[in-house]
Parts: C-alpha cells; structure tokens; sequence
C-alpha cells in the first residue's frame, strides 16, 4: 500500500468511523485520520454531511422496506355471522293449528 490514501480510501475510514459512532451523539471534537504530510483534519461539517449521508440512506432503505409491507396482500378473515332462526309458535285453537312467527 503506498504512503499517500486516496480520497476514496479517507471518506471509507471517516464513514467507518461515523457508523461505529454510533448517530445519537452530536460530535463536537473533530476526527484526526494520519496521511503522508501530516495529520489532516476532517472538519465537523464534513463529518455532518456524512452523518446526513448515512441517514438518508438508512431513511430510504426503512422507506423501501415499509413500501414492501404495504404491497403485501392479506386477506381478510371470512366473517362468520349468525343466522338468527325463526321463533314460530304453534297453538292449537280447537281442531285447528295456528303458527306465529316473528
């Protein structure tokens, strides 16, 4: 590996850091990262853009998986309602039946 990082290489240890981090805690000392000339300083708006960077893709991933939640189809239980049967009383007047049902 040569002496000198690249770029790439800085804003993948910086994004390491940030996720090990941890998001809950606001970061109020700045982030050393050593290279060839010296230390290089990553001044905390740049760690703030990270931190944005990394929760809006973590909003966009709980966005996609609740977009996936909703898609599902679930079919609603059948609805078993009760039949209410006709009380029908039959008398007996004389030699005749009379039924009455209500």
């Amino acid at each position: 590996m040569s002496a000198r990082r690249t770029p790439a290489a800085v804003a993948a240890a910086l994004l390491a850091a940030v996720v090990l981090a941890g998001f809950g805690q606001s970061a109020s000392a700045q982030i050393v990262i050593p290279s060839a000339n010296g230390n290089a300083q990553i001044q905390q708006n740049d760690l703030q853009a990270l931190q944005n960077r990394v929760q809006r893709q973590q909003f966009q991933q709980q966005q996609q998986q609740y977009r996936a939640q909703d898609r599902v189809v679930v079919q609603p239980p059948q609805l078993v309602v009760p039949r209410v049967k006709p009380s029908c009383q039959t008398q007996i007047i004389g030699n005749t039946a009379v039924s009455t049902c209500r």
